[in-house]
């Protein structure tokens, strides 16, 4: 067991930054001596190690929290997890500095914007969000969703790749559209009425899922046609900010 100023002289993290995480519920110590002494044992060091590589990748306090509470949380999937979204950032980091050696060679007249682009990195953090911050729904939809795509013999898929199908059907049309903007909020409705309670937060994260996790996109751009996920998405983008 070691204390809370061990644990802040061991991690670097603040004695005042631990008293806030063990305030707002996200790690609090395993027992309080009768002295007041907070104490911390090694499944709490280890939960203090994810709650500091979540704050590395960017995620809020908040969100962490939901992760860590999750009953479904799995601490070996969470670092793979963690590792692939390090593995981005990694190689994002890279393209940037070769971009700004390009520039410092060739003069500032280099133009690329194509090296600030981090949707890769944003489509991967919404699958954890959706994963662990919504695990009920993320459960339901990934095995009844994605079970049934498979066989390819339920109700469900014909009806709701119909929708899909609709919507790859307009892909000429903008994604403001009210026709394409009337079929997304048919989408929500049918998953609300068939599975489970689908917010505008929840329906944005999935749509980062049809186009981050390959069984979605290819079932999705199988039934509306290539680019039809990536349509989606943008379209459910815009109904969501409305």
């Amino acid at each position: 067991m070691r204390t809370v100023k061990d644990v802040s002289k061991l991690t670097g993290v603040s004695v005042r930054t631990l008293h806030y995480y063990d305030a707002i519920g996200l790690l609090t110590p395993t027992k309080v001596t009768d002295a007041g002494y907070r104490m911390y044992d090694d499944t709490a060091l280890s939960r203090l190690q994810s709650i500091l590589l979540f704050r590395e990748l960017q995620f809020p306090l908040k969100e962490i929290k939901e992760f860590l509470d999750s009953p479904d949380f799995n601490q070996e999937e969470t670092i793979a997890q963690q590792i692939k979204l390090l593995e981005l950032q990694y190689k994002h980091i890279g393209e940037l500095i070769s971009f700004a050696r390009e520039i410092q060679t060739k003069g500032v007249k280099t133009m690329n914007f194509e090296v600030f682009d981090t949707n890769e990195i944003e489509q991967y953090k919404a699958e954890v969000k959706l994963k662990w911050g919504n695990s009920k729904a993320y459960q339901e939809y990934e095995q009844r969703v994605v079970s049934h795509s498979e066989h390819n013999d339920s109700k469900f898929v014909n009806e709701i790749m119909s929708l899909f199908t609709d919507l790859g059907a307009m892909k000429q049309l903008p994604p403001t559209d009210k026709a394409v903007q009337e079929k997304i909020a048919a989408l929500q409705a049918y998953i609300n009425e068939n599975f489970y309670t689908c917010s505008n937060g929840i329906l944005k994260e999935l749509s980062e899922m049809y186009v981050c996790d390959d069984r979605f996109k290819k079932n999705i751009d199988r039934f509306g046609g290539e680019g039809t996920a990536k349509f989606v998405r943008e379209a459910i983008f815009v109904y969501c900010e409305k």
